[in-house]
């Protein structure tokens, strides 16, 4: 029952926006023909994309891209930066074929792209200070501010459950997490190794607290109609998940100790039990 159930989920997932009439489409031969694909990433989002030493973009969602880009036959990607506020109308406007970016497919997200299969998958706590004695959980956090990323599924996810605590967007994500550390801000809304990554590589006084307070998923998002192009890159990604691909570049990327597709799993089993 629970493997149907998250089948239904993933259904869920990929079916906004698809009609029962659809007809085949040319994008992803297009791409094949024209021999690069377009991707936007924010490229300030680490362990998901960032630029590397070499200022080339970095992180796990440029590797999974890549793998999916040369499983789909399109020789070339072409990173696009861009923020999590315009990559829907960037997909819209055809400023790029795909966002790969630790993009949570919402409702409010596909009434408007179509999505692929997942591929990643966050969990969600608030971070304070090493010396904050005032904040253990969301319980707490009433009257206090909370630091988000603008545009993201946790900007939206914290304007909808912590509705008396005072929420502020910041534009570029890695901010967020100094200002808190020099007392501008009294906490973060992050994904665990997200907020672990940037402690680490900051060496920032920052701690996680309480349990997860929800997970993400994240999957290729694109423009509605190039039904052909969402089809391949899920037929790859779901390849990815079997074959270990997605799992190996999780170690890599995120850490040894992560389980990729096993958060996957559990995050879609969630999904279908609501």
């Amino acid at each position: 029952m629970k493997q149907n159930g998250i089948r239904f989920a993933l259904a869920m997932i990929m079916s906004f926006g698809i009609g029962s009439a659809a007809m085949a489409d040319d994008s992803l031969q297009t791409l094949r023909e024209r021999g690069v694909i377009r991707i936007a990433n924010t490229q300030a989002s680490p362990p998901w994309s960032y630029l590397g030493q070499d200022n080339q973009p970095a992180g796990y969602d440029v590797a999974i891209a890549k793998e999916v880009a040369k499983r789909i036959g399109v020789a070339k990607v072409e990173f696009i930066a861009d923020s999590f506020k315009s990559f829907v109308e960037g997909l819209k406007a055809d400023k790029y074929d795909l966002v790969m970016n630790d993009l949570t497919p919402t409702d409010e997200r596909r009434k408007q792209v179509d999505f692929a299969s997942p591929y990643g998958v966050e969990e969600f706590y608030i971070f304070v200070r090493d010396d904050n004695q005032d904040i253990h959980s969301i319980k707490d956090m009433p009257g206090h501010s909370i630091g988000v990323t603008s545009g993201t599924s946790n900007e939206s996810w914290a304007r909808k459950h912590m509705t008396t605590s005072d929420i502020r967007a910041y534009e570029n994500g890695g901010l967020v997490f100094n200002d808190m550390a020099i007392g501008r801000v009294d906490a973060v809304l992050s994904s665990l190794f997200g907020g672990e990554k940037y402690k680490k590589v900051n060496n920032l006084p920052i701690k996680a607290v309480g349990e997860p307070l929800t997970y993400q998923l994240s999957a290729p998002a694109m423009a509605k109609g190039r039904d052909s192009l969402r089809d391949a890159v899920s037929k790859a990604i779901e390849s990815m998940v079997a074959d270990g691909t997605v799992d190996a570049v999780a170690k890599e990327w995120i850490g040894p100790d992560y389980h990729m597709t096993a958060g996957i799993k559990a995050a879609l089993a969630e999904l279908a039990e609501e």
